[in-house]
């Protein structure tokens, strides 16, 4: 492999334009057994993106993308791109009070969505000023792009063929995607050239921190396309290549892998729009696929299936992931029973997903692998910020082509995310770690306050802020606890109003937070105290109840 990559100075939309170009009628896209082509995917994306001219939005724009793994979100995307907007993905658990900051921070215009989740976006919407308010609300039903009939063994398990199959009447003002496109094939000749160049804003996904609200990381064009180039180049990826799109594409994994990298190298990917183990099975069975890009949890959870020696994996080539150590027992049982070896990698929102990789043929256990093309990571003192000798423990920097910009609206925190050393411009991970001799880098703790549960990130504060709008909670502390299954999990240490005091039990607590946050956010664990510890200025001092938690009570 070259040491550095010679990346395409084009947009993001140029990919999709070669591919469609070059593959016109190869499947980019299979939803349980219904394909869409790259000329189909280019000629709807530039439809949808003459629509979204006629909405008003025009260069450097936002645009959100809010719904599952489905083909629209390629569409939705690619449209973007075609319209030279930006594209804010939002995770789809989020609820109405979580949606609410996506459309005021990033100045969002409009929001594309699916049915199911129209009534968020809407809620959230008509609870702000009317001149934060979005321009349009565009809706697609979620059986959309399903075939007519779903093969027999493509049917996915009952909860997910109902979701899928169930449709919902549209908020009132929304626009349903069949009519956008039908609107906007009329006006694709009216579009103009794409003029979006390689430093021009491209994505703007959020990440949380150790304080406040959600922050978006600012990536132009040229930090996507070195990845997504890169992913392609490291997993030795062509228009051969048939992967599993199941990792979610609202996150910077599941983008670059499942929406960048496969168009660029003019690839195949089979949908699975929620994670469901014995269709998992079939689909890499019937499909062939020879990619997989996944969280460990869901290999462990394929074993775990009654069905799993039906399945026929010996078309996989390529298995990686990271969000959490793969277990050793795992990583051997794939080696020796399908001759498989999972790469783990390693990467944050920021470094527009991997900054570090195994290679394939010398990859390391519970490693987080070596610098990507092109970049330069160290260990450093995390006080000093002087680089430390192989061995021992710092915290991880990243220099590279992949490094985001800077976080949006907050110059702040993006000047004390980067250090500058012999003149290269470093990026602090905030996770503690060393590198071995051979240049390999493994993880060992966080600075940052972050609780890592089956690969999701949740950070404490943003879950704090939520259950303080609970009207029995006086005060609260979120904690990680350890959790068999997710690896992590969220514990809540709770102060109750005195009046709610005996009136409100962990259940209640549970239950409100289930309609309030994202379902990875919700704290499996409450614990109610008489006060909070706290430092002389009266910050609640966290450590304190996490290393109570980590002795075990």
């Amino acid at each position: 492999m070259p040491r550095e990559l010679a990346v395409p100075q084009t947009s993001l939309w140029f990919n999709l334009e070669v591919a469609a170009r070059r593959y016109p009628q190869r499947p980019a896209y299979v939803l349980l057994g219904r394909e869409l082509s790259y000329q189909q995917l280019h000629n709807e994306a530039e439809a949808l993106a003459a629509w979204l001219r006629s909405q008003g939005v025009q260069r450097g724009d936002r645009v959100a993308l809010f719904m599952q793994n489905l083909p629209q979100f390629i569409v939705a995307f690619y449209a973007a791109m075609r319209a030279d907007a930006v594209v804010v993905p939002v995770n789809p658990m989020n609820k109405a009070d979580e949606f609410g900051h996506y459309i005021t921070d990033p100045d969002t215009r409009v929001v594309i969505t699916s049915a199911d989740l129209a009534g968020i976006v809407t809620q959230a919407n008509d609870a702000l000023p009317a001149a934060q308010r979005l321009r349009a609300v565009l809706v697609s039903q979620l059986a959309d792009y399903l075939p007519a009939v779903i093969p027999d063994d493509l049917q996915p398990a009952p909860a997910i063929a109902r979701w899928l199959t169930t449709a919902v009447p549209l908020p009132e003002g929304a626009t349903a995607w069949s009519d956008a496109l039908v609107a906007g094939e009329a006006a694709r000749g009216s579009l103009g050239p794409c003029s979006a160049g390689p430093d021009d804003l491209a994505l703007l996904p959020y990440t949380s921190g150790t304080t406040g609200l959600p922050k978006g990381c600012i990536h132009p064009h040229r930090t996507l396309m070195h990845n997504a180039v890169g992913n392609a180049v490291w997993g030795t990826a062509g228009a051969e290549t048939v992967g599993l799109g199941v990792v979610p594409f609202f996150h910077i994994t599941g983008l670059v892998n499942g929406v960048l990298a496969n168009v660029w190298a003019g690839a195949t990917t089979v949908i699975l729009p929620r994670w469901d183990r014995d269709l998992a099975g079939r689909l890499i069975s019937r499909h062939r696929i020879t990619h997989w890009t996944c969280i460990p949890t869901m290999v462990i959870d394929l074993f775990a299936s009654e069905h799993y020696r039906s399945f026929d994996l010996s078309s996989l080539t390529s298995m990686s992931g990271g969000g959490a150590a793969m277990p050793q027992a795992v990583a051997e049982r794939l080696l020796r029973e399908f001759g498989i070896t999972f790469t783990e990698g390693y990467g944050l929102t920021e470094t527009a997903a991997p900054s570090h990789l195994n290679p394939p043929d010398r990859a390391k256990l519970q490693c987080l692998g070596v610098p990507f093309f092109g970049t330069d990571a160290l260990v450093v003192d995390p006080v000093t910020l002087e680089p430390l000798p192989a061995g021992e423990v710092g915290e991880i920097v990243i220099h590279g082509p992949e490094v985001f910009s800077g976080y949006w609206k907050h110059p702040e925190a993006s000047a004390a995310a980067f250090f500058k050393l012999d003149g290269r411009r470093y990026f602090r991970s905030g996770d503690l770690g060393r590198m071995d001799e051979e240049g390999y880098f493994f993880i060992t703790d966080r600075l940052k306050r972050m609780i890592n549960a089956s690969g999701y990130k949740v950070w404490p504060s943003e879950v704090e802020l939520l259950l303080y709008k609970h009207p029995a909670v006086a005060e609260a502390c979120i904690i990680s606890a350890k959790d068999e299954y997710r690896g992590e999990t969220v514990k809540a240490v709770i102060v109750l109003r005195e009046a709610a005091r005996g009136q409100t039990s962990a259940e209640d607590i549970i239950a409100w937070s289930r309609e309030h946050m994202a379902a990875y956010k919700v704290p499996r664990l409450v614990e109610f105290a008489d006060a909070l510890p706290k430092s002389g200025s009266g910050k609640v001092m966290w450590r304190l109840l996490q290393e109570k938690e980590q002795r075990g009570g």
